[in-house]
C-alpha cells in the first residue's frame, strides 16, 4: 500500500482533488475539500480519545519505586521517608508481595500519649471503621497499615482513576498477577503518560 506524508499535505487538498479521490473509490457522495479536512480533524479528535482510553496502567507506571521490608527497623522507614520527602511507601515480604504501606501518618501514630477520638472519628465507627489507636514495635510491619490498595499492572488508566478517586489518594502501588510490586502510579505519571498521547495524536492535525 502506498503511504503519503498526510501532516505535510492534508492543508493542500482542493475540491478537484476530492472530486478524483471519489471517483477513484467509486463513491456517490459530494465532498468539498473543507469537508474532507472537517473528516480528518475529527477521525484525529476520534483517535485521541481512543488512544487516552486504551492506555494501560504498565504505559504510564514509575518502574523505579522505594519499598521497605516488613521486618525492617521502623528508623529505616523513617530515614528515607524523610532523606526522600515523601509521604509514604509500599512495604513487601521477602517475595517482594506487597502487604501493605507504611506513611507518615502510621509513624506519627506512634508518638505521644493516645487522644481522645474525635467526633469524625467516632461517626466514622458507627459505619464500620475502627478507631485510630496508638500504634506500637519497632518493625515496619507493626505499624503498617495493611492490607495495601493496590492496582495490577494490566488494568486501563481509567481504573486506577477511578481508585484513586474513590480512595481520596495520589498514589497506588502497581501490582503482577502474583501480588509482586512492580511499579508506583501517581496522578502526575498518568497526566504525563496522557500528554505524550495527546502530543503525539496532534502531529495529525499540524
Amino acid at each position: 500500500m502506498d503511504t503519503y506524508d498526510l501532516e505535510s499535505t492534508h492543508r493542500e487538498i482542493s475540491d478537484e482533488d476530492v472530486a478524483a479521490a471519489v471517483k477513484d473509490l467509486k463513491l456517490n457522495i459530494t465532498l468539498s475539500a473543507d469537508d474532507l479536512q472537517g473528516i480528518f480533524t475529527s477521525a484525529c479528535r476520534h483517535a485521541q480519545a481512543r488512544c487516552a482510553s486504551a492506555m494501560h496502567v504498565r504505559d504510564a507506571m514509575t518502574r523505579d519505586v522505594l519499598s521497605v521490608n516488613k521486618f525492617d527497623d521502623i528508623s529505616h522507614a523513617v530515614k528515607l521517608l524523610a532523606e526522600k520527602n515523601i509521604s509514604g511507601l509500599p512495604v513487601v515480604d521477602r517475595e517482594n508481595r506487597i502487604v501493605g504501606i507504611i506513611s507518615e501518618a502510621d509513624v506519627v501514630s506512634m508518638v505521644g500519649s493516645r487522644r481522645a477520638h474525635t467526633f469524625k472519628e467516632l461517626l466514622r465507627s458507627v459505619v464500620g471503621h475502627p478507631l485510630p489507636e496508638r500504634k506500637i514495635g519497632h518493625l515496619v510491619g507493626d505499624i503498617m497499615t495493611s492490607p495495601a490498595v493496590t492496582v495490577n499492572l494490566d488494568v486501563e488508566i481509567s481504573e486506577a482513576v477511578r481508585l484513586m478517586d474513590a480512595r481520596r489518594i495520589r498514589r497506588l502501588p502497581v501490582v503482577d498477577k502474583e501480588q509482586r510490586l512492580v511499579g508506583l502510579i501517581s496522578r502526575s505519571d498518568i497526566v504525563k503518560a496522557m500528554g505524550k498521547k495527546l502530543m503525539a495524536a496532534d502531529k495529525c492535525q499540524s
